[in-house]
């Protein structure tokens, strides 16, 4: 554990689904999906990934002058690429946008998340991929599990670090009664008396059922049964008493 930090300095899809990044085995299809992938990044990608922003669920009839339009207000624009079909030439839905200032990237990324651009809400992130050794994209199983709470669970981002693991060193072996000779004895006694009780209860339930069976046979009112079976147990308790 000397190695933990909050933020993931390499991509591992099993640790990003855990809230503390020490799951050892996955516990949904997405991860092990992203497992199982191999993912090669494009290496023909230029410009500088740390002022670079990934803008996703675009209409695909958006266009770059639309985007430039839209993403220009918060700071001077580099490039805009968006990611079209090879064969087709049509829009993919996403795009990525690199800004001139760090300061630009960082207003994006904070105020354009969940903007409307043509009918669309769109979902805005840092870029990942030339930056993040090991990077699976969301669409195989992996990245971060963007930013709304009820989605899946991926830990290690900026915005939904890793939590500190707990260390509980010996709750466990006094929890499944591994503890002292006293504490076995004490719950092996607490037994016994919980099922003496419950015989004496059913004792007086069955002694207290002729009298209930009697009582409905005439026709008598709940309240005259409730006063009858109040008197009878008042006469059992003198009968102790005695």
């Amino acid at each position: 554990m000397n190695d933990w930090a909050p933020i993931a300095k390499e991509y591992d899809p099993l640790k990003a689904g855990s809230i503390d990044g020490t799951d050892e085995e996955p516990h949904d299809r997405a991860i092990w999906r992203a497992m199982l992938a191999r993912y090669v990044p494009n290496k023909g990608v230029t410009g500088d990934p740390h002022l670079t922003l990934f803008v996703a669920r675009l209409n695909l009839q958006t266009t770059e002058e639309k985007l430039k339009e839209v993403f220009s207000r918060y700071g001077d624009i580099r490039k805009i690429r968006l990611v079209r079909d090879l064969v087709t030439g049509f829009s993919k839905g996403y795009a990525f946008i690199e800004y001139k200032e760090e300061r630009a990237l960082l207003k994006a990324h904070r105020d354009a998340n969940r903007l409307v651009i043509d009918q669309h809400e769109i979902f805005v992130d840092f870029e990942l991929e030339r930056t993040l050794k090991g990077w699976i994209p969301r669409r195989l199983g992996g990245g971060f599990g963007g930013k709304k709470e009820s989605g899946q669970l991926r830990f290690g981002g900026r915005d939904r670090p890793f939590r500190k693991p707990i260390n509980l060193p010996n709750m466990k072996n006094d929890f499944y009664g591994e503890g002292s000779a006293e504490k076995r004895n004490w719950s092996r006694e607490g037994t016994r008396d919980w099922r003496t009780r419950d015989r004496d209860h059913e004792r007086n339930r069955d002694k207290r059922w002729p009298e209930r069976e009697r009582s409905w046979a005439w026709g008598e009112s709940e309240k005259e049964r409730d006063s009858k079976e109040e008197r009878s147990r008042g006469r059992e308790r003198k009968d102790r008493d005695r």
